[in-house]
C-alpha cells in the first residue's frame, strides 16, 4: 500500500514530469517522420500492384498492425542486436532512444501506409483523367489534383494516429528510457504516492493530446476550406410519407365533393 492521498504531491509532480515532456515529444516527432517515409514506401507497391514487393508490403502491415507494440519493442531492443552480431555489427552502445524511435517509426509506418493508400484511392479517378485531358503531366496531376484532396481525406486518420502514438510512448519506460511514464514510476517509488504521480501524468498527457487535437483540427479545416458544403440531410422515408399523408388528408377535408381541384 502507498502513502495516504495528498493532492499537494500532484502539484509538486507536475513540473518534474513536464521536464521529461521533451523526450516524449522527441519520440513522437522522430517516429512520425520515420513512419511517414516508411508508410509512403510501403504504400506505393500496393497502389501500383507490384507483385513481389506488394506481397512484402502486406506482410509488413499485417505484422506491425497485428502484434502489440510492447512485443515489438522487446524484439527490436533485445533481438535486433543479437541478429546483427552474426554479421559483426555491434549495437551494444546504441542509445535506447534510437531503438524506441525505430520501433515506433516502423509501427507507425504500417498505419501510415494504409492511410496513404486509402486516401489516394478515395480521390475520384475522373478528376485525374480530366487533368490528363487538359494536358497536365502525371506529377502535375498528382501535386495539384490528387495530393490536396488526399491530404484532406487523410488528416482525420493522421490525427488519430498522432494521438495514439503519443499515448503509446508510455510503454518506452519498459526499456529503461526515462520519459514521462518512467519518471512518474520513479517519483511514485521514491515517495510512495503513486496515485498522485499518475494523476499528474494523466493531466499532462490530456493537455498535450487536446492541444495536438485542436492544432490538427485547425489544419484539417484549412485544407478542406475550398470544398463545397455538405447537402442537407434528407428526411427519412417514413417522415416524408407521414407528411404526404397529412397533406393528402388536408386536401380531402374540403367538403363532400372530394378533392378540391
Amino acid at each position: 500500500m502507498g502513502a495516504p492521498f495528498d493532492f499537494s504531491y500532484v502539484l509538486d509532480f507536475l513540473p518534474k514530469l513536464a521536464a521529461t515532456l521533451g523526450i516524449t515529444l522527441l519520440i513522437v516527432a522522430g517516429s512520425l517522420l520515420l513512419g511517414i517515409v516508411v508508410g509512403f514506401l510501403i504504400a506505393l507497391p500496393r497502389l501500383y500492384n507490384v507483385p513481389l514487393v506488394g506481397t512484402f508490403s502486406k506482410v509488413y502491415v499485417s505484422f506491425f498492425r497485428g502484434t502489440p507494440i510492447l512485443i515489438q519493442l522487446f524484439l527490436f531492443y533485445y533481438g535486433l542486436p543479437e541478429i546483427l552480431k552474426l554479421v559483426d555489427v555491434d549495437l551494444s552502445r546504441t542509445p535506447v532512444l534510437l531503438f524506441v524511435i525505430l520501433t515506433y517509426g516502423l509501427h507507425t509506418g504500417a498505419s501510415m501506409s494504409e492511410m496513404i493508400r486509402a486516401s489516394v484511392m478515395a480521390v475520384d479517378r475522373g478528376q485525374v483523367e480530366a487533368a490528363y485531358a487538359i494536358g497536365m503531366k502525371r506529377h502535375q496531376a498528382f501535386s495539384r489534383i490528387i495530393l490536396p484532396q488526399a491530404l484532406g481525406i487523410a488528416l482525420p486518420v493522421f490525427s488519430n494516429t498522432v494521438i495514439a502514438l503519443l499515448k503509446d510512448t508510455s510503454l518506452a519506460f519498459t526499456l529503461g528510457l526515462m520519459e514521462m511514464t518512467g519518471k512518474a514510476q520513479t517519483l511514485g517509488s521514491i515517495t510512495q504516492h503513486f496515485v498522485e504521480a499518475y494523476l499528474a501524468l494523466a493531466a499532462i498527457y490530456l493537455a498535450v493530446s487536446m492541444t495536438l487535437q485542436k492544432l490538427l483540427l485547425r489544419a484539417e479545416l484549412r485544407l478542406r476550406k475550398h470544398e463545397a458544403p455538405e447537402a442537407p440531410t434528407k428526411q427519412p422515408f417514413g417522415l416524408r410519407r407521414k407528411g404526404l399523408r397529412r397533406r393528402f388528408a388536408a386536401g380531402l377535408e374540403t367538403g363532400k365533393g372530394g378533392v378540391k381541384l
